[in-house]
């Protein structure tokens, strides 16, 4: 039997009488990009932030390599394995791109960000954070400020961050919005190369991206997964269809 590196289990969240997720029960296998499609205000990021802990869930449980971590804080999943990306870039604009993923390498080890200087010089930590600019191309630029990198490249610079926590588990919500065709070439190449490492979670408003990487697609609507599937049966799902053809996803 397959265990899934990360479940949940009829996870619900309400916002009054919004039932932003609706027993939502999904799973991520161990080298495998699972994307999450549906239409705008489906619920796609609110689950993310549940499962990074974020926002605590009303019912239901989710599972880490097995273990229940409902109980966990951000911080404590994120030392587990459990990496995350943004909707909206959250790099440090006036932090240089080292001290963006030297910073990103520290949260995931007990240090405190007191002391940010003794990172720096760590060895383990050094050895991570370069891995991680060399294998997102940002290597020649450690030294820019991140404010001034291409919108293009603070979304590399993100998976950067991810990348050095050592993850088990990435959780990417939209890495390629607004980066144009060559950006989104360089990502969907980059996240080829990371599933090696860990499995991916996607949301992704990029059809023909979602539909190249995915292993499996789930559908959200409403709250409530409508279906899981392989991309050619989803692309073939009728009710699955008609949620995001003529949407943007969020």
């Amino acid at each position: 039997m397959i265990v899934p590196i990360l479940r949940t289990h009829n996870l619900c969240k309400s916002f009054g009488a919004l039932k932003a997720t609706n027993d939502v029960s999904i799973d991520l296998l161990k080298g495998e990009i699972h994307a999450l499609i549906g239409p705008n205000g489906a619920g796609k990021s609110t689950l993310l932030m549940q499962i990074a802990g974020e926002m605590p869930p009303d019912s239901g449980s989710i599972e880490f390599e097995g273990v229940p971590i409902n109980q966990l804080s951000q911080a404590e999943r994120v030392r587990k394995g459990l990496a995350r990306s943004y909707q909206q870039t959250s790099v440090i604009a006036s932090f240089s791109v080292w001290q963006n993923v030297i910073l990103a390498t520290q949260g995931s080890t007990h240090q405190t960000y007191r002391f940010f200087n003794q990172s720096t010089k760590d060895p383990n930590l050094i050895d991570r954070a370069t891995q991680s600019l060399q294998r997102t191309g940002l290597a020649a630029q450690r030294n820019v400020k991140a404010a001034t990198l291409s919108h293009g490249e603070r979304r590399r610079l993100e998976v950067a961050m991810a990348l050095a926590i050592k993850p088990k588990a990435f959780l990417l919500d939209e890495p390629m919005a607004g980066i144009g065709l060559e950006g989104t070439k360089q990502i969907i190449s980059l996240l080829e190369e990371l599933r090696k490492e860990a499995p991916i979670l996607l949301i992704e408003h990029d059809m023909d991206a979602v539909f190249s990487l995915a292993d499996r697609i789930s559908v959200l609507v409403r709250g409530r997964i409508i279906a899981t599937d392989t991309p050619a049966k989803i692309r073939n799902n009728e009710s699955a269809r008609n949620s995001y053809l003529g949407y943007d996803d969020s």
